[in-house]
């Protein structure tokens, strides 16, 4: 891994994602009642827990709004959840504004064009493997896992890898006592 995404995972207080392909396979199954359904990622959501013990917050920006997005982003304790906003960048602001940090500190997981903006705002862009052509070429790091199976994980690892926090916090996960 290149020295330069190491150095930039080692500054993030913040960790944003769009949810829609990121934190999802990017798949919608709608029902009659209006009502849709989601598929989330264990191990991203154990990332997430990982992630907050390491005293680091989190959040999603989504342009679409769903009350699965805000059970789920609830259940994992993210302390920002901003939906429906068709000007993602302006909502990046206020959560920046909101959580005190500057853009270097924040990291921003995002799979389509436009999740970029924030991307490029961000400390630290990262694209999900199967993202937008346009998308994986503005990241400073793209996943090898795809949205919905792991990427957050991914990166959450990366962040607290470069960090050093890692091996302490996976410490009880390896003790039966």
């Amino acid at each position: 891994m290149k020295a330069d995404i190491q150095e930039r995972a080692a500054r993030i207080k913040l960790l944003l994602m769009d949810c829609d392909g990121v934190l999802t396979d990017g798949r919608i199954w709608l029902f009659a009642d209006g009502e849709e359904q989601k598929g989330f990622h264990t191990r991203d959501g154990l990332g997430i827990d990982l992630l907050h013990r390491a005293g680091l917050r989190s959040g999603i920006i989504s342009g679409r709004t769903s009350r699965a997005v805000e059970t789920r982003a609830r259940g994992l304790g993210m302390s920002f959840v901003v939906q429906g906003h068709e000007n993602k960048v302006q909502a990046f602001a206020d959560v920046l504004a909101k959580a005190g940090v500057v853009n270097a500190e924040v990291a921003f997981i995002g799979d389509d064009l436009n999740d970029i903006p924030l991307m490029t705002q961000s400390g630290l862009g990262v694209a999900v493997a199967d993202a937008a052509l346009e998308t994986r070429e503005h990241a400073h790091y793209v996943t090898k896992a795809p949205g919905g199976f792991g990427a957050v994980r991914e990166v959450i690892e990366l962040i607290l890898k470069s960090q050093g926090r890692w091996d302490d916090l996976i410490k009880s996960f390896f003790n039966a006592d």
